[in-house]
């Protein structure tokens, strides 16, 4: 059995660790508050943009897709992972979930994210560009991610959904057809060129809007991530913390066990101190 003055030490490092992760625990509660709302505030502007959008919109189902900059034929990945390693295993389940999809010969990676980049590395699985994820307090600029994945052919975003605090999943999609099967839903009576003058030309400003909405399916998804991200933390730092204060209960008890064993083995040394006196006593009183 241990001293009771290392189960002590032990104990007082478990309460150290017991109070981080509940400071983690209540910074990634604000986190999801917090990116949960922006969620919903770009959902919301994506959604009054489209309306724009699709009121002046000549053929719905031409425009998006015929890219001109599509011009290397091949296919990438996009990987929205996290900053840091504290968000359980949803990346690397998002990695594995990729690598049934993932051919080198046609595929390339790009990736968002130091924790899915590090994960990559140990898989072997090699990808051509990295970026830090924007962080989400601020305005997410996707422009450099854009710029980098616009020359490929399909475009596929892998993600992480938050579904409901206890609840993340991975999901994939198209970035390209995502945003272009909202056509389906076009009002009647859009604007053309034949009955409205536009400056500049319409599929000027088409293009534009486009590619404003790429970048805000692409920013919806970061978010979309990071608020998985910090679910999946909490999670993970409630985890923590409950084995934390199992943990402290048991070393508790090793605790109180120990003193008790030390208190009574000082006792049997008193006694057999007492014992020996007397035995001591006992014979120099017949000698």
């Amino acid at each position: 059995m241990r001293r009771a003055n290392v189960v002590e030490k032990d104990m007082a490092g478990i309460g150290t660790l017991k109070d981080l992760t509940n400071v983690f625990e209540s910074l990634a509660s604000t986190q999801v508050a917090k990116v949960k709302n922006k969620a919903q505030l770009s959902q919301e502007f994506f959604n009054l943009l489209w309306q724009r959008y699709t009121a002046i919109r000549v053929d719905p189902k031409k425009r998006i897709t015929a890219r001109d900059n599509c011009t290397n034929g091949r296919k990438v990945l996009v990987l929205i992972s996290a900053e840091a390693g504290l968000s359980g295993d949803l990346d690397m389940r998002m990695i594995e979930t990729m690598q049934a999809a993932y051919d080198p010969a046609t595929t390339d990676i790009i990736v968002l994210g130091s924790h899915g980049a590090s994960q990559l590395t140990q898989r072997g699985i090699p990808y051509i560009r990295f970026f830090q994820v924007p962080e989400s307090d601020n305005y997410v600029n996707v422009t450099p991610v854009i710029q980098a994945v616009l020359p490929y052919e399909r475009i596929v975003v892998y993600y992480e959904e938050y579904l409901s605090l206890g609840q993340q999943e991975v999901r994939s999609i198209d970035l390209i057809s995502h945003v272009q099967d909202m056509s389906d839903d076009a009002p009647e009576g859009t604007m053309t060129d034949m009955d409205t003058i536009f400056e500049p030309s319409l599929d000027e400003i088409a293009e534009q809007m486009e590619e404003i909405m790429i970048s805000l399916a692409l920013s919806q998804t970061i978010l979309q991530s990071g608020l998985a991200q910090a679910a999946s933390r909490f999670n993970a730092m409630t985890v923590a913390e409950d084995r934390a204060s199992e943990l402290l209960g048991e070393y508790k008890l090793e605790y109180h066990r120990a003193k008790r064993s030390e208190s009574d083995r000082r006792l049997r040394e008193v006694l057999v101190s007492i014992k020996k006196k007397r035995r001591e006593a006992a014979t120099g009183a017949k000698s």
